[in-house]
């Protein structure tokens, strides 16, 4: 499927709506498939990324599991290099771990976001990954 279906279709899931506040660079689609309730206390959301958009850095406090589901991504926790992640590769993402994730340069990138252990705390927005940050994934 090209880009065009997929921004208009979505591949697994819907894209869901635009992503409207400021913690994101360039243009993201959530679509929660599981509400945050008092039931399963989980929730899970396909977020979806045209190429070059990227969340700022962040952390939640009782981690976080990525599923991705497709196109190409890079995904960063401070200190370490830049990951280049792939359809089928799965990121678990430990409480307080500041980090970040989007889409490669030329490819849409999306995956399933699992907020995991949410009584421990809401995800705490940090400043935006600068295009120095994010360029150093593209050159590798």
């Amino acid at each position: 499927m090209n880009l065009s279906n997929y921004l208009t279709e979505g591949v697994i899931f819907p894209k869901g709506d635009k992503i409207t506040n400021n913690y994101f660079i360039g243009t993201a689609w959530l679509e929660m498939i599981v509400p945050l309730d008092s039931t399963f206390n989980c929730p899970i959301g396909n977020v979806t990324f045209e190429p070059g958009a990227r969340n700022n850095w962040h952390k939640h406090p009782g981690g976080q599991i990525l599923l991705v589901t497709g196109g190409t991504g890079y995904y960063q926790e401070e200190g370490k290099p830049v990951e280049i992640l792939h359809e089928g590769d799965v990121v678990k993402i430990d409480p307080d771990v500041k980090h970040w994730h989007g889409a490669t340069p030329d490819s849409w990138f999306a995956h399933i976001a699992i907020s995991t252990n949410v009584q421990k705390g809401d995800t705490e927005w940090l400043e935006p990954v600068t295009d120095e940050q994010y360029n150093n994934g593209f050159q590798r």
